[in-house]
């Protein structure tokens, strides 16, 4: 009885099976007023019914399908991943595939089918992708390809038992693609060009004098030894201590593009910490709300890198309120030599910063601090509405308000000596990386 059951549940008909059936039962239907119109729907009906026979005779007979579901070792959070699907025909004949894949929960797809056709013998690899907005473990479930011949009557089921876990991480794929700023004199990706002012004091090498070089650097014993203009080249001053602190507040845990600014924020430091590397920077993390939850010593060693990808793919929003009074304890008793802090939070009014500025300026009284705060682009949407009656115009004012506040905090962080940064999530790692840059060019770290 199994046996029979599982047979049954492997057999499925085309939607013309179902046309052409229709078409007969209308002619049989007729045939009650026309004799003539109910001897051809029988004839009709039994030529139909040898077909199907006929084709599934053909599916089970006349090959099979082979697939295989071949997956990245790990996928990136925020980022297309591509996932492939390898096939091949056994069979003599073309075929017709729809291929439907389980795909992980967190994706909520329901209704993700391909369809294709396969030649005699061809070995095929078909390609879609997919962009995860959480991190954590992704469970792809069974893989079903349903086989029609060529008569597209009847089809046969084949599944393919794949369970597979793939991690999503932190997005690698952002952080290679930003590394390139790192060997680069630039800094404008995608923003402006930022022109370095003056020189730090770290010596590279002599090198001869070209149009454009600071004549203030001309070195002139090299310059009488050697009968040429000779002058020092100068380079940014490496293994500065640089630190990405990440609010685990309840307030990062907005979500915007599908994705939390937690997890905007963790792509974001993944990138900076690696070009911070790249430019032989310490790069340190630390991550807090109530309590201290996360502290790595900076460090520029590959495996380093490693470690930090490792505790950001871990961190997950507290719904606590931030405590930034045992932050900034916490800053002066583990962090003792001048340092970059980059400060990822998100203060939506101005009163909730007001309230941390007393920490936030003894911090900045050792170490260089940058306050990172986050654009509602939901209100922003709203503020560029048209609006045509009192209710909307109420709500327009109040949003217009909360982003003048934003820009307020900017400036009175600014009073203090605390660089902040107002920017839009998706356009956060490469503020931050320009804003790094820029503070290096200036020789500030």
């Amino acid at each position: 009885m199994k046996k029979l059951k599982a047979f049954y549940s492997k057999i499925f008909f085309h939607p013309n099976f179902y046309l052409i059936w229709a078409g007969i039962t209308l002619l049989v239907f007729l045939g009650y007023w026309i004799p003539l119109l109910f001897v051809i729907g029988k004839y009709l009906f039994f030529f139909f019914i040898g077909l199907i026979l006929l084709d599934f005779i053909y599916l089970w007979r006349g090959g099979t399908i082979e697939a295989k579901r071949i997956l990245p070792e790990k996928m990136s959070n925020g980022d297309d991943n591509i996932i492939k699907i390898y096939l091949k025909s056994l069979y003599y004949f073309p075929v017709d595939l729809v291929l439907i894949d389980e795909l992980p929960v967190q994706f909520q797809k329901r209704d993700f089918k391909m369809k294709l056709s396969i030649e005699p013998g061809e070995e095929h690899l078909e390609k879609y992708s997919l962009r995860p907005v959480k991190r954590g473990v992704y469970e792809f479930a069974r893989l079903n390809i349903f086989i029609y011949s060529p008569a597209k009557l009847a089809g046969i089921r084949k599944r393919f038992f794949e369970n597979t876990q793939v991690k999503v991480y932190p997005s690698f794929i952002q952080m290679r693609k930003y590394e390139l700023l790192a060997f680069s004199n630039r800094t404008d990706y995608g923003i402006k060009k930022v022109r370095r002012l003056g020189h730090t004091m770290e010596f590279e090498q002599i090198k001869v004098y070209n149009q454009g070089d600071d004549y203030r650097t001309i070195n002139w014993k090299a310059t009488a030894k050697l009968q040429k203009l000779m002058v020092n080249q100068y380079q940014d001053e490496k293994s500065q201590n640089i630190y990405s602190l990440i609010d685990m507040g309840r307030q990062m845990a907005l979500p915007f593009n599908q994705m939390t600014l937690l997890d905007h924020t963790i792509n974001a430091t993944l990138s900076f910490s690696n070009v911070a590397m790249k430019k032989k920077d310490k790069a340190g993390l630390l991550s807090f709300e109530r309590n201290i939850t996360t502290f790595i010593k900076p460090d520029n060693s590959r495996q380093h890198l490693q470690q930090i990808f490792e505790h950001l793919y871990n961190l997950k929003t507290a719904f606590k309120e931030t405590d930034y009074e045992r932050l900034y304890r916490f800053v002066r008793r583990k962090i003792p030599t001048r340092s970059l802090l980059m400060i990822y939070t998100n203060f939506e009014h101005i009163n909730s910063m007001r309230r941390q500025l007393p920490y936030l300026k003894k911090i900045a009284r050792k170490h260089l601090v940058i306050v990172i705060i986050f654009k509602n682009t939901e209100l922003q949407q709203l503020i560029k509405q048209k609006v045509n009656d009192i209710r909307k115009l109420y709500h327009k004012i109040i949003t217009e308000d909360f982003d003048w506040q934003k820009r307020i905090m900017v400036k009175e962080l600014a009073l203090y000596n605390i660089h902040a940064i107002l920017t839009e999530p998706q356009n956060l790692t490469t503020n931050v990386i320009n804003k790094y840059l820029q503070l290096k060019s200036r020789g500030l770290i």
